[in-house]
Parts: structure tokens; sequence; C-alpha cells
């Protein structure tokens, strides 16, 4: 293993700025760290979620952040730092210097850790370097979610790079459940969320309601309710939502997210869009 495999791996991209490189540094960064877990038993108890998720295993057309995950089963015992030593060890073979800084805490159930790098940057040869010619710092956070609701449903895909591994992930209905749950309970606007929304109303994705209440149940404005989730529900909480979004705000947000030659695809963005989005998903739920 060496720095060509990344340098050619970054090639392929055919980035058009300093921040398509930046994102595609990270992300091919975020597929070692992946292949380096599944050298251990992770996957054997945790499952891969969220955007970066989507982007890898799924073809989402943005960029993403984070590698977050979920146990398969509760563990309050789980930790990250059993992993530490495989990652740096297997991500030194690429001819990263990595640092990870374990930001978890004992009482919290999502055990956080950043992985740094300062010298890739450095060490491959980029097109778009800024104009002082300097290189931003890598920087990866995995989350485990060491406590999750309950009704996810799992599967295992397979991934060629850096080399043939499999990883357990939720599948789409999972996925698209989790997402509503954040897309209508988060307090601030995040442009991303209604970007994979619109993802998935275009891939006509069902949604896993028994985890999505499960969600909901557990964490955010309807916590303890109990409610009876189902299309009805969805659907008039997603308009309730549509009409209180800044789609200003939420398409800047994604911006920097997806390639400059997508930039006219959020053009549109809008409550009227979305509320069409809205309608499309009551017909996939009632073919």
């Amino acid at each position: 293993m060496s720095i060509e495999i990344v340098q050619e791996r970054l090639n392929s991209y055919n980035c058009r700025s300093s921040l398509e490189e930046e994102h595609a540094l990270r992300e091919i960064s975020q597929e070692i760290v992946l292949a380096a877990l599944a050298r251990t038993d992770f996957f054997k108890h945790a499952v891969f979620q969220g955007g970066t998720c989507l982007r890898i295993f799924y073809s989402l057309n943005r960029f993403s952040e984070d590698l977050d995950f979920i146990l398969k089963n509760p563990d309050t015992a789980f930790t990250l730092e059993a992993y530490y030593n495989s990652l740096v060890e297997e991500l030194s073979s690429f001819g990263y210097q990595l640092r990870i800084q374990n930001r978890s805490t004992a009482e919290s159930a999502v055990k956080k850790a950043f992985l740094k790098e300062n010298s890739m940057g450095n060490l491959l040869q980029l097109t778009h370097l800024k104009s002082d010619r300097s290189v931003k710092k890598l920087k990866i956070k995995l989350e485990v979610d060491t406590n999750p609701p309950a009704n996810s449903q799992f599967e295992a895909k397979y991934y060629d790079f850096p080399f043939a591994f499999s990883a357990a992930l939720q599948n789409l209905p999972s996925l698209f459940a989790g997402k509503l749950h954040a897309l209508l309970c988060r307090q601030y606007i995040k442009g991303r969320d209604w970007y994979d929304f619109a993802w998935y109303i275009s891939r006509k994705t069902t949604i896993n309601y028994q985890f999505l209440a499960a969600a909901l149940n557990q964490n955010g404005p309807w916590a303890g309710k109990s409610l009876r989730i189902d299309l009805d529900w969805c659907v008039a909480a997603l308009k309730s939502k549509v009409e209180t979004i800044s789609w200003e705000v939420a398409k800047n947000d994604v911006k920097r997210f997806i390639r400059q030659t997508e930039l006219p695809s959020i053009d549109i963005w809008g409550k009227e869009y979305f509320l069409d989005c809205i309608e499309r998903l009551s017909q996939v739920e009632n073919v």
C-alpha cells in the first residue's frame, strides 16, 4: 500500500476547485477508514448510516463530512478506543500520519472521535491549491450511537477501494426514516437534509415507519408520546416543516457540498418544489 493509490484515486475525481479537491481527499480517507474498520470486528457490532453512507454506497451526489454509525444492539460498554490502533496502523500504510482525538464522555450514549491528519495535502500533487499554497488539514468525525432507536433494518454491502471489504449498513428505508427524524427534529436549517430528502424521493424510497416512530419517541419534540407514525402523519409533519424553512439558508448550506456543475439543480428549491416532493412521497407509498 502507498501514497500512489491515494493519488490515483484523487486524480479520478477530476476536481474543478480547491473545495472539490478537499472534499475528494476527505472522501478517499473515509473509504480507507471504513476498510480499516472492516479488517476488525467493528461491523459485527456497528452499522454505517448517514450522508456519507449514502454517498459512498448508494451514489448520493453530494459530499459528506462525518462517519456515522449505530450499534446493532444497545451496549453502554462499547468504546471506539478499541479500534484506534487498527486505524492508525492501516492508514499509515497509505502515508497518513493520523492523530485521534477522543471526544467521548462516559455519560453520553454517542461515542465520538476526531481523526486528524496534517501531512497528506503536502504529499499529494494537488491541482487546485489556494492562492497562498496552503492545504487545509484533514479532519473526519466518527460517531457511534450506543443506544439507537429500535427497529432499524440492516444489510451487508461490498466495496472495492482501497481493497475489497464488506460493511454492515442500514437499508434505504431505515436510512430514509433516520433522515426524516433529523429533518423534522433539528433545531436549525440544514440544507443537506432537504437535498437528501429530494434524493430519496427521486429513488422512490419507502420509509421504515417502525424505526422512525422509535426515533421520534426517543428524541425530539415528540419524545415519549408513543405516536402512531404512518404516511399521513409524515405528510402532515413535512408540510408543516416546509412552511418554516428559509430556502436561501438551506441552499447556502448545501452549496459547498455539491460540485459546481450541479449548483443549478438547487435553483428550483422553494416551498412549491418540496410540497411537490411530499406529494410524490404519497404516490410512492400508495403504489
